[in-house]
């Protein structure tokens, strides 16, 4: 079954518009753990204004499944919190600094030197490395040659235009999913999966490991509550017998 790894940066936000502990942010990774999830993703950005850094190191002695820490690596204070923390895996994201959520994945192409370099850098620490990519299949073959563990497809195109034509939506990430699969590179997938269009996604992209969802899910809990949503998302994750 695909991994959910469930981000807790909505949560971190909530909290910090009235100070104080209010959400517990540690309390939601560990029961977001016990209702289910397979991992806990944080993104830490330099502002700060959801996930502290302070937090992570707190959260690196609770989290018992998957620990995933996305940032951009570009950022010195970053590098030397993923080197110390040591999570299961660092997904390397080529955000601009304040900006609102990730838009873009990286040019694996023009960026391959920097990309090799800090690739190499935390897998020296036993850090397994994934790095964020747009479906496009120049672009996953371009990871390939980075050294990286996995890719994560950013999945906002895909999740915009689901309800108009959901197979003409998914089509590039076939291809992109076909070749990495060919590379022998994982497959991870984020950024507006939904309740709505999160099955149809894994039943068609072979080999995805995992998925990371946050403002979705967060928002379903909402309504739902936290522990029926995450059960919700992970039978989206079902594999079909």
């Amino acid at each position: 079954m695909t991994r959910l790894s469930v981000n807790i940066n909505k949560i971190a936000t909530l909290r910090n518009a009235r100070g104080g502990n209010v959400p517990d942010l540690l309390k939601v990774a560990m029961d977001c753990e016990r209702f289910g999830a397979q991992g806990i993703t944080v993104h830490p950005r330099p502002d700060e204004r959801h996930i502290r850094y302070n937090d992570v190191y707190e959260l690196k002695r609770i989290v018992k499944t998957e620990f995933n820490i996305e940032g951009n690596p570009r950022e010195k204070k970053f590098i030397d919190l993923v080197r110390e923390v040591k999570p299961t895996q660092v997904t390397l994201v080529p955000d601009g600094t304040g900006q609102l959520t990730s838009d873009h994945g990286w040019n694996t192409l023009s960026h391959k030197d920097f990309l090799i370099e800090i690739i190499s850098e935390f897998k020296r620490n036993g850090i397994r490395t994934s790095i964020f990519v747009d479906a496009d299949e120049k672009m996953v073959e371009g990871a390939k040659a980075t050294g990286t563990d996995r890719i994560e497809l950013y999945t906002e195109s895909y999740a915009h235009d689901f309800s108009l034509n959901k197979e003409k939506a998914i089509e590039p990430f076939l291809a992109a999913a076909k070749i990495a699969n060919e590379l022998q590179l994982g497959i991870n997938a984020g950024h507006d999966l939904s309740l709505e269009n999160l099955k149809y996604f894994k039943q068609n992209i072979p080999g995805l490991l995992e998925v990371s969802i946050g403002h979705a899910l967060i928002s379903d809990a909402l309504y739902f509550g936290l522990e029926n949503s995450v059960q919700l998302y992970l039978r989206q994750l079902v594999d079909e017998a």
